[in-house]
């Protein structure tokens, strides 16, 4: 009866912390899950649960948090794939699980656990096929103070506090000393850390940026096959926006926003060319491309006066959608793996030159990786956009998910972005994270407005990579010594 109920705290803890995701975006339920996790995995009284106990514990609270955080996977493809990836993701945390209760049966433990949760959290975002960044707890946070936190250790740092936090209701409950200093001491940094987001200081220009959302025929996998359809409704919305009156320095349309690619095919170059001629400013257009090493997803900057110049080749891809690892082998469990692209990654330094203007870009799936932006930045760039092609997944949380990742890039790196999606939602980030106009989902839609250009280069931008090596150091050293003190006793 204790597993029982242990394995129902377990499980409701991750139910709390998929709350604090967007669309719902109740920060606080992250930490309030944090710590109903940790409390499930100490011991009660006489009742000291075992570690195969503790790797159940973090399965059910991981799978929990999974099933309820990406059913947009399987909108169009079923529920296999979805389901299968929620197990797959939950069961790194069996790790979590295993050696959170060895740690947490020391008086210290709550101390500890957030380093664990932080270096298997680093494990399941790398590995394999370059991981699955987008569970990460950090995401969870865009709606409260941690999120300031992002500028001094990117979401590495942002995890680490959240559960220290939540593991410091624990401690203070169980009234172990050094409780409520976990829980002040990161609260405290992070409100400091907010006098220093969005410095004034740094910008150095102005640039007016418009996002073009010209949206899809209908949804769903086969939006490709309107392509057509869907590069004329972002060229009528850019000759729209060209009529309006308004005069962007800088346009930016979606990723695949035109499928047919305007170098091979004639008519799809005359719809963006005039398109571009109208507004009378360089449009970043996303499209796809193939070269010698094969099949590319392109963001290409096309100016009226100059025509085609820099591009970005999206480095990141998404496997299973974009590329297909171990193709045959998963063909054995699913009829869609064949619907997988066979894309190739490039090799630029993420950013794109539109009329002196150094724009920062990561394509979509791109801006849960951390190199993306933060490579961008130390190459001059001086804003930040997020083209994103998200009609595959029709009216789910995926969207909202991923302008809340755009979010906290904005305030990790100091800069503001530009969302463009095909079918929304599209967004104007300024860089303390605040969203000033968004489109609704599924329409036709522009975006304009002025947004400072920074020069600043963030503690996170120039060595995030080493917080989180350090971060995740002390987890794997933490794991260690709860195996050796378990030994000892």
């Amino acid at each position: 009866m204790i597993l029982l109920a242990r394995l129902l705290l377990a499980a409701v803890s991750g139910v709390l912390v998929y709350a604090s995701y967007e669309p719902i975006g109740w920060w606080g339920a992250g930490i309030l899950g944090i710590a109903l996790f940790y409390a499930s995995l100490i011991p009660w009284k006489q009742h000291r649960p075992t570690g195969w106990a503790g790797a159940l514990l973090g399965f059910v609270h991981a799978l929990a948090l999974y099933l309820l955080l990406l059913p947009w996977i399987g909108e169009f493809v079923g529920n296999l794939p979805y389901i299968a990836l929620s197990i797959v993701l939950a069961l790194y945390a069996l790790a979590t699980g295993a050696f959170g209760v060895l740690i947490a049966r020391h008086k210290w433990g709550f101390l500890a656990f957030p380093f664990i949760y932080v270096a298997v959290e680093f494990v399941r975002s790398s590995l394999p096929f370059g991981g699955f960044a987008w569970v990460r707890l950090a995401w969870g946070q865009i709606n409260g103070p941690l999120a300031d936190l992002s500028p001094w250790g990117g979401p590495a740092l942002v995890t680490l506090a959240t559960a220290l936090i939540g593991c410091g209701i624990v401690g203070l409950l169980a009234s172990l000393r050094g409780g409520l200093v976990a829980i002040v001491v990161p609260l405290v940094l992070a409100i400091g850390a907010g006098f220093t987001v969005n410095n004034p200081a740094h910008t150095t220009e102005e640039v007016t940026a418009s996002a073009v959302q010209g949206n899809v025929p209908r949804m769903g996998l086969d939006f490709n096959a309107q392509r057509r359809a869907v590069l004329a409704n972002h060229a009528r919305e850019t000759h729209k926006l060209a009529d309006s009156g308004e005069q962007p320095d800088i346009v930016i349309w979606p990723e695949n926003s035109s499928d047919v690619n305007p170098f091979t095919d004639p008519q799809a170059r005359s719809l963006i060319d005039d398109a571009v001629a109208a507004v009378d400013a360089p449009v970043l257009v996303g499209t796809i491309t193939r070269d010698e090493v094969g099949a590319r997803n392109t963001m290409v900057v096309f100016d009226p006066e100059t025509g085609p110049g820099d591009y970005h080749n999206k480095i990141y891809l998404q496997p299973f959608g974009e590329y297909m690892p171990m193709r045959d082998f998963f063909r054995l469990f699913s009829e869609y793996v064949d619907l997988a692209g066979d894309f190739k990654p490039g090799n630029g330094d993420g950013t794109v030159s539109m009329r002196g203007i150094v724009v920062g870009v990561a394509t979509c799936y791109e801006v849960i990786f951390d190199a993306a932006y933060r490579d961008a930045v130390l190459n001059g760039a001086q804003i930040l956009t997020t083209p994103t092609n998200n009609a595959t997944f029709g009216f789910t949380d995926m969207t909202y998910q991923q302008l809340a990742m755009s979010r906290m890039r904005a305030i990790e790196l100091d800069r503001a972005v530009v969302v463009a999606a095909t079918s929304g939602v599209s967004a104007i980030v300024h860089p303390d994270g605040t969203v000033s106009q968004e489109t609704g989902m599924f329409e036709a839609a522009t975006l304009t407005e002025t947004l400072p250009l920074r020069d600043s280069i963030t503690f996170a931008a120039r060595y995030g990579q080493v917080v989180e090596w350090i971060l995740v150091g002390m987890g794997v050293l933490l794991m260690l010594a709860s195996v050796v003190l378990r030994k000892r006793r």
